[in-house]
């Protein structure tokens, strides 16, 4: 870990985490159910929180009429069609069981990367923050479009891999092996522990 880490916990939204969200229909809630994800999730906040480690939420999504969705994209096609991830609403808020303390910010992105359009990158410098660990769902989405971002704005990254899933077991290792070639692959436990 460096100097001055933060906890990114990424898209774990009701609409791709909870059972009656729409991706998380899709299988999302399954996996993040069968990992444990949220859970994990908690615990890493908690961590960061008694550790003095600031806490960053990304939520994925459109606003109302969908002005910012990308028509060639074949990732956020669906959501238009469907209504899906409207910000402002029940699907983009965070889950209940891993939502943000007052005071801890709230960033919205409109595609996979949450460097992507949105003012993360300032807010990190702002603070020093040197290094980033990576929280939430798509392992193969936005952890990998964060940790292969993050590299290429020299931070160093740290993947709490317990606390990630995929909408399958075999894309989440997937990815994994990918992510790993530019970032550390590594656990809740791991990644806060006290000695560090």
């Amino acid at each position: 870990m460096g100097q001055r880490p933060a906890l990114l916990v990424l898209d774990l939204i009701n609409e791709i985490v909870h059972p009656e969200g729409k991706y998380g229909a899709d299988g999302y809630e399954r996996q993040v159910a069968e990992r444990g994800v949220l859970g994990n999730a908690a615990r890493a906040i908690e961590g960061a929180r008694a550790a003095g480690i600031p806490v960053i939420y990304v939520v994925v999504g459109f606003s109302e009429g969908y002005p910012e969705w990308p028509a060639g994209s074949p990732i956020f096609k669906i959501a238009k069609e469907d209504g899906r991830i409207q910000l402002g609403t029940w699907a983009t808020e965070v889950h209940e069981s891993v939502k943000p303390a007052p005071g801890e910010p709230v960033i919205a992105k409109h595609r996979i990367s949450p460097f992507y359009g949105t003012g993360l990158d300032l807010l990190l410098r702002n603070q020093g923050i040197d290094t980033l660990l990576l929280t939430g769902v798509s392992t193969d989405m936005v952890i990998l479009a964060t940790a292969r971002d993050a590299h290429d704005r020299d931070y160093a990254v740290e993947v709490l891999e317990d606390a990630t899933a995929a909408d399958g077991p075999e894309m989440h290792e997937a990815a994994l092996k990918v992510i790993g070639r530019c970032a550390k692959i590594t656990t809740v436990d791991e990644a806060l522990k006290a000695d560090r």
